[in-house]
């Protein structure tokens, strides 16, 4: 049973609100004003708060500025309570960072759909996600809500790229986030003198384009077609709205960028440390673990040569060189231009 404190100094108010609550199977705490809700809310940390603005003595605001302070109780979703619903109200409480809003008077069903609504987005925001692509395209999905999503994705035009078509060039500044809907993307950086080293491998449901929106920065990286893809984009405004309406969002997206940070500083330290032949084999692999369907038995990928090489970070004369030799010793084959894998296992240990 999820706990709710109610600080309300209104007593008619204060009782009504929690005989609704109770009836909906929630463990509901009262408080007349805001010093001894502050004070319950650190003896129980309860599942969510809502709070009276306009009360004596310490006010909704200054309730909402002390639990912020505690960390015990920083990540609680908090809602005003309030008859007043002037918008410069409405966003100095979000600024301070509340999660919602309900205005006297209210009904039962707007009171039950803010409360659940809350405590679920807070449960998901505790939820474990990979740190890495998929889990960061999980947790955006989760955050903005399966129907939210769905209405994103029906409601822009998708754009059509066509393959080795750039999306995006290193230096140009950001505007908003991109979703594939199908395809394969590369991103990339380039060097003085033309020379390219892909940095990471997308697929259909991924998201690109945010750090340089987080950093509020141009990008640092390219973006191109690998083969003919689909993309929707979401515009700034509402991607900070996404990012910074909620303050447990942001960090948990935080959390998932850092692990995408490490993995390419491991791999700086192995472009410049290993072989063409263990980069090589783990080029392969990650082309592998990334684009590989359930319905593939073993799995094939038409990929220009330089693009590869691009990944490795050598020579296409040297990659080509390396391919022939995992051919020979029968790691993989190559048909039509595809490149197919055949012994992943020894593939792997090369990686290793």
């Amino acid at each position: 049973m999820k706990t709710v404190l109610l600080i309300e100094d209104n007593e008619d108010v204060r009782e009504n609100t929690a005989e609704i609550l109770e009836l909906a199977n929630y463990k509901v705490l009262t408080a007349p004003d805001g010093k001894e809700g502050v004070e319950l809310a650190k003896k129980t940390t309860p599942d969510l708060i809502i709070c009276d603005i306009m009360m004596p003595g310490l006010d909704g605001y200054g309730v909402l500025h002390l639990i912020n302070k505690d960390t015990a109780l920083s990540t609680v979703p908090f809602i005003f309570l309030t008859a007043k619903a002037e918008r410069s109200d409405l966003r100095k409480g979000m600024e301070l960072g509340a999660d919602d809003y309900i205005t006297k008077p209210f009904d039962k069903t707007e009171l039950l759909n803010a409360v659940e609504s809350r405590i679920r987005k807070n449960e998901l925001m505790k939820k474990e996600y990979s740190k890495d692509m998929e889990g960061l395209s999980a947790f955006i999905s989760d955050v903005a809500g399966t129907n939210a999503l769905k209405k994103f994705l029906e409601d822009r035009k998708v754009n059509h790229y066509r393959k080795k078509e750039t999306i995006y060039l290193e230096g140009n500044y950001p505007n908003g986030l991109y979703y594939i809907n199908s395809g394969k993307i590369k991103i990339f950086k380039t060097h003085a003198y033309g020379k390219e080293l892909i940095t990471d491998l997308l697929k259909e449901g991924d998201f690109f384009g945010y750090t340089a929106l987080l950093e509020e920065s141009p990008y640092i990286e390219s973006v191109e077609a690998l083969e003919d893809s689909e993309v929707t984009f979401m515009p700034k405004e509402e991607f900070n709205n996404l990012m910074y309406g909620n303050q447990h969002v942001t960090r948990n997206f935080l959390r998932i960028l850092t692990k995408g940070m490490m993995d390419k500083q491991e791999r700086l330290v192995d472009l410049a440390y290993s072989s063409v032949r263990k980069r090589t084999a783990e080029a392969l692999v990650l082309l592998q673990d990334k684009y590989k369907s359930a319905d593939q038995d073993s799995f094939a990928m038409a990929i220009a040569r330089e693009d590869l090489a691009n990944i490795v970070g050598t020579a296409t004369e040297s990659l080509i060189r390396t391919l022939s030799d995992f051919k020979e010793e029968k790691m993989i084959e190559i048909k039509d231009g595809k490149i197919r894998i055949l012994d992943d296992k020894k593939l792997r240990s090369l990686k290793a």
